[in-house]
């Protein structure tokens, strides 16, 4: 028997005085350096301890110092300032009750996306190698043999943090692409699998290209994976992982492209690892997709489909993690299929819809369906 492996999008749930810290630097309010990283050390131990315990097979930092999966960007590179334009989501401008239900309840997260206003150039790797220590020394303490790393893609800061310097949205990519290669290359020396986040080749469809068709988008998400795969030049590509969404978010997705037409875009990118979502109500039924054109998937990929929901508070049955599981398995085998979650559990500090001990309770339950599908 293959036993199948167990991961998760990346972000995870961060605790109060996590969050604290984070949000104190953020509002630029007096705080002591050494008591944050401190503080990420001690808690960044403690979430590959849980990650361990409930047995996931390649863990994370939970993206714990991070504000977002995204914006953190904004801290480690020059060129950002002010504020970027907000826009909802097409789905949810459709449902203007449901819409003004989630602005108040307090169901969108607050902070900072800037504008891009200059040149866009690393402040040095300094922060990046605090989580890389962090992550590996949390990995030795407690017996986890394989550790990723997030970091952003160039389109998905292109989509947040919008520009407003370079004189077009290719020459601003391929700024944020020179820019980013370090970051992923200094990732992959540190012995960690590399994640990018690329919810723009899916979410920005129906949050920022609404005035496109699909395929003019698709011809859009070709330049981002074009920067992207220019940014991975030196690195190898069976250490990468791409994680498309479509928002991590309770809502209608009824304007979500379908993954039918985004999956050959996606699999040009220079990455082993392909993560995408399968539980949701709006894309559970897309493994078909992959069974239907399995031909066009190159052998050398791994599916890590999403088996459990990042966006409810219920915990899926093993048998239904299994069943999500085997329908990947039944195609590709079990070297080929990884468990996964939708999306991240914490993608912006201080903001999850899932409870935190629920969230542990799902990646428990993943590993017990993943052993029941192998």
């Amino acid at each position: 028997m293959v036993k199948i492996a167990t991961t998760h999008a990346g972000s995870l749930p961060r605790t109060q005085e996590v969050v604290d810290m984070i949000f104190a630097r953020e509002n630029g309010e007096d705080y002591d350096a050494a008591e944050f990283d401190a503080i990420m050390t001690r808690n960044v131990s403690e979430t590959v301890r849980k990650q361990v315990d409930a047995g996931v097979s390649i863990v994370s930092d939970g993206e714990t110092s991070k504000i977002s999966y995204a914006t953190y960007v904004k801290d480690r590179y020059t060129g950002f300032s002010g504020d970027s334009p907000r826009n909802a989501p097409a789905d949810l401008k459709m449902f203007p009750s449901f819409l003004k239900r989630i602005a108040e309840s307090g169901g969108t997260p607050q902070y900072a996306r800037p504008m891009c206003t200059g040149e866009v150039r690393s402040k040095g790797q300094g922060e990046l190698q605090k989580d890389i220590a962090n992550l590996k020394a949390a990995m030795a303490e407690h017996g986890a043999e394989r550790g990723f790393m997030n970091a952003a893609s160039p389109g998905v800061i292109s989509l947040f943090l919008q520009n407003d310097f370079y004189p077009s949205r290719e020459a601003y990519l391929a700024a944020l692409a020179d820019a980013m290669r370090e970051e992923y290359e200094t990732i992959v020396a540190a012995g960690l699998d590399l994640q990018l986040d690329c919810p723009d080749l899916a979410l920005s469809r129906h949050m920022l290209f609404t005035d496109l068709s699909d395929e003019e988008f698709i011809n859009v998400a070709e330049t981002h994976v074009e920067a992207l795969n220019h940014a991975l030049t030196n690195v190898p590509q069976d250490r990468v992982r791409i994680h498309i969404c479509w928002g991590n978010y309770e809502g209608p997705h009824v304007c979500d492209i379908d993954m039918a037409k985004v999956l050959p875009t996606l699999l040009r990118a220079k990455a082993t690892y392909l993560l995408f979502e399968t539980s949701n109500p709006r894309h559970a039924h897309e493994w078909e997709v992959f069974t239907e054109r399995a031909g066009e998937i190159p052998e050398d990929r791994v599916l890590v489909p999403g088996v459990v929901d990042t966006t409810t508070n219920f915990v899926e049955h093993p048998n239904l993690v299994a069943q999500r599981l085997e329908r990947f398995t039944n195609t590709f085998g079990n070297e080929r299929v990884v468990a996964g979650s939708d999306c991240g559990f914490g993608t912006f500090a201080g903001f999850g819809a899932v409870d935190p001990e629920i969230c542990w309770e799902k990646l428990r339950t993943m590993r017990a369906g993943a052993d029941l599908a192998a």
